[in-house]
């Protein structure tokens, strides 16, 4: 990952048949659906799933997607996906990182761009709506209660 940030969620999966090629690596597309699964626990953790964001009234897009191949997994592998939210400000920016459980081997990492948009209007929005913004910190502050608790 090239930066880890300051709320992050990890899940982990097993790579299925259905997921590798014909020469017995997962097919590069399938990276993406795991980002997509981290993606969202980080969004379950923020309150922030896809009902609560539906409910805000906004939208966020994926905008970019950058992805680093740097080793391949197979069948049966068991993964860890990390999602770690970098930035929140005008927009919502996330590294990831997939590791091999089995030996740490670092597999691949992504970023993601994400813009918000008024559902409605659709349009652009320039600074992050408080729907989200709020929730995030609120994390950001039960974080640093959490480390001050622990020293």
């Amino acid at each position: 990952m090239r930066k880890e940030g300051a709320i992050s969620a990890s899940i982990d999966v097993t790579v299925a048949f259905h997921d590798i090629d014909i020469i017995g690596v997962m097919w590069h597309g399938h990276y993406l659906k795991y980002f997509e699964s981290a993606r969202w626990a980080l969004m379950d953790d923020l309150d922030f799933g896809y009902e609560t964001m539906s409910a805000s009234g906004y939208a966020w897009p994926i905008v970019e997607m950058h992805v680093k191949y740097l080793h391949a997994a197979r069948m049966g592998d068991r993964l860890n996906v990390r999602a770690s939210l970098v930035e929140w400000q005008s927009r919502l920016v996330m590294n990831y990182l997939i590791t091999r459980v089995a030996d740490k081997e670092r597999l691949a990492r992504a970023q993601s761009v994400q813009a918000a948009v008024d559902a409605k209007t659709h349009a652009l929005q320039f600074v992050t709506p408080q729907p989200l913004l709020e929730r995030v910190q609120r994390a950001l502050s039960a974080r640093t209660t959490d480390v001050g608790a622990h020293r």
